[in-house]
């Protein structure tokens, strides 16, 4: 029997009466959700999958709890985020700034085209001050920037994930944002 599987709700629904089908879920969901354990600080490879063990199985234990009006991408981001920051607290640790360490993504607004030399090495420049600055905001601040700019979430999306309203991640964007530059401003 083939299926055509649109959706994660699909998936869901699926993997409550065979487990088997999780795997789709983990194979939708592992880099995604890797670059953004990354992003918020974790930098050791054993830790990230460590990590991304615990999501899984958490995610699995808690099918039958998914609300259904939510979407399954913010759930999982959800639980990443929560297990990320249990992970910080655990480890007594502070993130490792390796919000950008995955690269050019911080690059977007450049246009990458034939560029002499020194154009590269400004875009390395920029790429180190940036991964710095973000280091520096905070970490409430810097989490919101990643889900914004780094993983294409919407503000719905935003509020989902980590449980605020939807006028408070406007305003923290906001805020992140004039942070950043006055980090970025300190560099130059």
């Amino acid at each position: 029997m083939e299926y055509k599987i649109k959706t994660d709700t699909e998936i869901v629904q699926l993997s409550l009466n065979n487990k088997d089908f999780f795997a789709i879920l983990i194979e939708r969901y592992e880099s995604p959700l890797s670059r953004y354990v990354r992003r918020l600080g974790v930098g050791d490879n054993e830790d990230v999958q460590d990590l991304l063990q615990n999501v899984f199985i958490k995610t699995y234990q808690n099918l039958n709890d998914f609300d259904q009006d939510l979407s399954f991408s913010s759930w999982i981001y959800r639980i990443t985020h929560n297990e990320t920051i249990s992970f910080f607290r655990k480890k007594n640790v502070r993130p490792e700034g390796n919000a950008v360490a995955d690269g050019e993504e911080i690059l977007l607004l450049v246009k990458d085209d034939e560029e002499g030399v020194f154009d590269t090495l400004d875009k390395v420049f920029l790429k180190k001050h940036m991964k710095k600055a973000l280091g520096n905001i905070g970490q409430k601040y810097q989490e919101i920037l990643v889900l914004r700019y780094f993983e294409n979430k919407s503000y719905k999306d935003i509020s989902d994930i980590l449980q605020i309203p939807m006028g408070s991640v406007a305003i923290n964007v906001h805020r992140a944002k004039k942070s950043l530059k006055k980090e970025l401003e300190k560099n130059n």
